[in-house]
């Protein structure tokens, strides 16, 4: 891959990440939906605790199944096609979420949701690395971390705005269903988007179309420079066994390793806990509903604004760097915060802290995490070894959104976060000791590495 942006057209590169990356704002937007929705719904369903994790976990029961099937489905009917149906299972999941009687019903369209979700958090960001040259890859695949965070804080301030619309007693019976209904709008724009984008020239070249895979580099790397990197594709391609036994056995062991573990640590570290229950978090500590939506929205502007931290920083510190400082400054921030319930801190003390986990995490774990596992595995292999790694990430996801509640209720919320800071020191250790650096690596060389 070019290593001198001049050979590069930019602004296709750009356009192409943007549609792509377009699934990362569903995925935000999707999962973060819940936050604002979960104290009515609770209200509304006369829910227990182990309902409420319920309600806001069924999405996630449907992310396992959709990152565990994308990879597969990827390798066989492209990234794009799959992608498609992302965008309808996504628009399915919106109207359905809407109008339910029950919580079974809510729970079966939040599923729907969920499978879209878990295949687009596996094929969005390998369709971005596929297209990226190496110079920019880290910086390309973190856009799309930042169109999860974008997604996070819209529907903060989507949420926030319908829950002014009414009293209690009518966000209980209608505000929740307008929040679900909502999310129909960026599906539909994702849909139409992805009707102009091209099929992976790494998939077009494994499927043996090799002038479709040579137009795709043209526009992206240039003539010149696109027939140097489809003969190493084909090189690459020609080397690989491409069996999922060799992953888990052979000399690829290692990266799957790596792969499974680091995701799991970029989530037990507590980040969905946040995102999902804010509000009812700061309820809990005496704030009112509108300033507890209201400081839900500060942290979706934090999460923001410190991913185009690691935007800028992906590509030139190094991926391994991002992942330690941001690591320390979460184990931290997630210790003060356990400090600051158990002494009773409350109000502008305790969003401190919050915030400052936050900004670390968007700094670090929120976009590397992706950008390492969309680069260390073998091409031939490399959507079903992503979808492996997902499908342990949205695990992960699920214990977390599960337990939270169940946790804060029976432990104490100090606890609960002291629990998460034990995971992120123990998330430092691993990153310092086992994760590669891939910087300026072209995909190729990542693999040789192993």
């Amino acid at each position: 891959m070019p290593t001198n942006n001049d050979t590069i057209n930019m602004r296709t590169v750009y356009l192409l990440t943007a549609v792509a990356a377009l699934g990362g704002l569903l995925f935000g937007y999707d999962t973060a939906v819940i936050s604002g929705a979960i104290g009515f719904l609770k209200t509304k369903f006369e829910l227990t605790t182990a309902m409420q994790g319920w309600a806001a976990s069924s999405a996630i029961i449907g992310c396992i199944f959709g990152a565990m099937g994308a990879g597969w489905a990827s390798d066989k009917y492209g990234r794009k096609k799959v992608l498609i149906w992302t965008a309808i299972l996504f628009a399915i999941s919106a109207i359905g979420a809407a109008v339910p009687q029950n919580l079974t019903q809510f729970a079966i369209f939040r599923f729907i949701g969920g499978l879209g979700i878990g295949a687009a958090s596996m094929v969005s960001p390998l369709y971005i690395t596929e297209l990226a040259p190496a110079s920019i890859r880290g910086k390309l695949v973190s856009y799309y971390q930042l169109a999860i965070v974008i997604g996070i804080l819209v529907i903060f301030f989507v949420n926030t705005l319908i829950q002014g619309l009414g009293d209690e007693a009518w966000n209980v019976e209608y505000g929740w269903r307008y929040m679900m209904a909502s999310g129909l709008i960026p599906a539909v724009l994702f849909l139409v988007a992805l009707f102009f984008v091209p099929e992976s020239p790494r998939w077009l070249t494994k499927e043996g179309r090799e002038k479709e895979a040579l137009a795709v580099l043209s526009s992206i790397n240039g003539e010149a420079k696109a027939g140097e990197i489809l003969q190493e594709v084909k090189a690459t391609l020609h080397e690989e066994q491409g069996t999922l036994g060799e992953l888990f056995t052979g000399r690829f062991r290692k990266a799957i390793f790596v792969g499974i573990v680091l995701c799991i640590f970029s989530q037990v570290q507590g980040i969905n806990a946040i995102m999902y229950y804010a509000p009812e978090i700061f309820k809990a500590v005496g704030t009112g509903t509108e300033s507890a939506f209201q400081q839900t929205i500060i942290i979706g502007i934090v999460n923001v604004l410190f991913t185009f931290a690691a935007i800028h920083f992906v590509d030139k510190m190094g991926r391994k760097k991002l992942l330690l400082w941001g690591g320390a400054g979460m184990c931290l921030s997630l210790g003060m915060v356990g400090l600051a319930f158990h002494n009773g801190w409350t109000g502008y003390g305790l969003l401190i802290f919050i915030l400052l986990y936050i900004a670390c995490f968007a700094a670090s774990y929120g976009p590397v995490t992706w950008v390492v596992i969309s680069e260390i595995f073998p091409i031939k292999m490399r959507g079903v070894a992503m979808s492996v790694a997902t499908f342990a990430l949205w695990v992960a996801v699920y214990v977390v959104t599960q337990m939270f509640p169940i946790l804060l209720e029976s432990a104490g919320p100090a606890a609960t976060f002291w629990v998460f800071c034990g995971m992120s020191l123990l998330a430092f250790f691993f990153v310092w000791s086992q994760v590669p650096e891939t910087k300026e690596k072209t995909l190729e060389e990542i693999e040789r590495t192993w």
